[in-house]
């Protein structure tokens, strides 16, 4: 049984679709018994095998807008279909207070307002794919994506790229085994730093 600390940290990890980072979460997850991950909360209807509290927090528009009105989100937003996602800054800080490292996979923009507010606490990694060729490739693969959804998901990521120099670390994802060696390097030392307050 690992040491647990006083107050855990965040991770962080960002990629454009079919970057691989669920992958990498995953792994990280099957690694790092100190670790959480972090359930978001979300306006979208449960599917049959998901459970309130353990996949997502299922709530209402109207409860989702209430919490937002109460600044309960660490970060929120809205996708396709109006469909919207957050953290709430509940039950990360229940996480940290015993001492686990919380697990973010989360967009672009709500992973730069969690790092905002967590500085030094957080830890954001961006998973980067080779090239837009390559993300092209990997998202057609997976046979889920429509033209227009491909090209809605092509925009996005290009999108997100952009703002890949403003995390910690940036990792090119052209070789599983060598990306996850580099990001579990990167999460044992942040792990192992002492913070100072």
């Amino acid at each position: 049984m690992t040491a647990i600390r006083n107050r855990g940290k965040i991770i962080i990890l960002v990629a454009p679709s079919g970057a691989g980072k669920t992958t990498m979460a995953r792994r990280l997850m099957d690694e790092f018994p100190d670790m959480r991950f972090s359930v978001s909360a979300t306006t979208r209807p449960p599917r049959s095998h998901e459970e309130h509290g353990k996949d997502y927090f299922f709530l209402t528009p109207e409860q989702f807008q209430q919490a937002i009105e109460r600044s309960e989100f660490l970060e929120w937003e809205e996708f396709y279909g109006g469909k919207r996602y957050g953290s709430l800054i509940s039950e990360v800080e229940k996480e940290l207070e015993k001492g686990y490292f919380v697990l973010f996979d989360i967009e672009v923009k709500g992973a730069l307002n969690v790092k905002s507010q967590y500085g030094d606490e957080a830890l954001a990694v961006f998973i980067r794919p080779p090239s837009d060729a390559a993300l092209v490739e990997r998202l057609t693969n997976r046979g889920t994506e429509n033209a227009e959804s491909l090209q809605l998901r092509l925009e996005r990521a290009r999108m997100e790229l952009g703002y890949a120099d403003r995390f910690d670390h940036v990792i090119v994802n052209d070789d599983l085994e060598r990306c996850y060696g580099e990001l579990r390097d990167l999460v044992t030392s942040f792990m192992n730093e002492t913070t100072t307050h």
